[in-house]
């Protein structure tokens, strides 16, 4: 699937930066394909809008922020978060044209991130029960991977990997058989569930709360469309690990990775420096495998055969069956580009 020949994602909320960025002035980002500007107003909430000045076609990003609005740093029209010109210094006191204006975009603030929809959104923005619940928050991932939404998604349901991709942190080699999860469709998307025996090396003691070397992880993993994942991880000694990962599609084979943790205990019990690096090695095991090295264009029309499967793909198989009804509920079709990279055979001989 083209994520940028696919209007109806352009409907959907994503974080595409942390707000601190904000705080050095315009920043730019493309979502989906387009070029946006995103700046903190006075009252330090965000705004974005197309990063084009429809003077002389200018980035805005480029440009600097003054008071609520967004200055074009050519000639210094300014624009609004609406996207309409309200200041053109070479023609003070004249009407401004009612067609001076760029595009704008909803966008808003939420657990430390700014967040933007390109068109009207078909959902609310996300809630995080364990912002009520005082866990405390850390910021963990913000950078660009070579691969595709649906990649990134699928493989965070996918424990048949654990074995051979994540061997040197709590992967067991010795067991590539895979458990598999218990999946529960809701409207949001779906959430699975799966017991698993992992490995506990010395230096995951503090983050699972257990010196033993062998101990389990109680996973809840919800799935959210499009391209978002809550991932509920529980250990016996009580310890809450609660990591959200966007997959925010950059353009057609590019994601913003972005990624925070929630946990019940305090900076005391584990610092928060240990849990990114700890995370950090187990999300650059996954990086490995899928940045640059699969096809980001990840079919969702199973029917087309292009990929072969196993067992253990379920989560991305409903996946991909969510995401073709989202499609043709909104009357489009998948648009690849795909060519088959096995023929669609009955038998082979060598």
């Amino acid at each position: 699937m083209l994520v940028t020949k696919q209007p109806v994602l352009r409907r959907f909320w994503y974080a595409v930066m942390p707000m601190t960025k904000l705080d050095a002035g315009p920043q730019p980002f493309t979502l989906l394909g387009e070029d946006i500007v995103l700046w903190k107003k006075a009252d330090g909430t965000p705004a974005a809008v197309r990063d084009r000045c429809c003077h002389r076609t200018a980035k805005l990003s480029r440009g600097f922020v003054d008071g609520d609005n967004l200055a074009c740093g050519y000639h210094g029209w300014q624009y609004d978060c609406t996207g309409a010109c309200v200041k053109i210094p070479q023609q003070p006191g004249l009407a401004i044209p009612p067609g001076a204006r760029v595009p704008a975009y909803h966008c808003a603030e939420r657990f430390g991130y700014a967040w933007v929809a390109l068109d009207d959104p078909l959902m609310p923005l996300l809630e995080a029960q364990e912002e009520k619940l005082g866990h405390r928050r850390i910021h963990q991932f913000d950078e660009t991977w070579q691969t595709g939404a649906l990649r990134l998604m699928e493989n965070s349901f996918d424990t048949a990997h654990f074995a051979f991709v994540h061997a040197g942190t709590f992967g067991q080699g010795d067991q590539p058989k895979p458990k598999h999860f218990a999946l529960d469709e809701t409207d949001y998307g779906f959430e699975a569930r799966v017991v698993l025996e992992i490995n506990n090396p010395p230096d995951s003691h503090r983050i699972t709360g257990t010196t033993d070397p062998v101990t389990t992880r109680t996973f809840s993993n919800q799935w959210h469309l499009p391209f978002l994942r809550k991932l509920g991880l529980a250990y016996p000694s009580g310890i809450r690990h609660t990591i959200y990962t966007c997959a925010t599609p950059v353009d057609d084979g590019r994601i913003q990775v972005i990624q925070w943790l929630y946990r019940n205990d305090t900076e005391e019990d584990c610092p928060a420096a240990l849990l990114n690096d700890w995370d950090t090695r187990v999300v650059l095991e996954d990086k490995c495998v899928l940045d640059g090295g699969v096809d980001p264009d990840a079919p969702v029309d199973v029917s087309r055969r292009d990929e072969a499967g196993m067992a253990s793909d379920r989560p991305g198989m409903l996946m991909r069956k969510r995401l073709l009804a989202l499609l043709k509920d909104h009357g489009e079709h998948e648009v690849h580009g795909w060519t088959r990279i096995h023929p669609v055979q009955e038998d082979a001989t060598c």
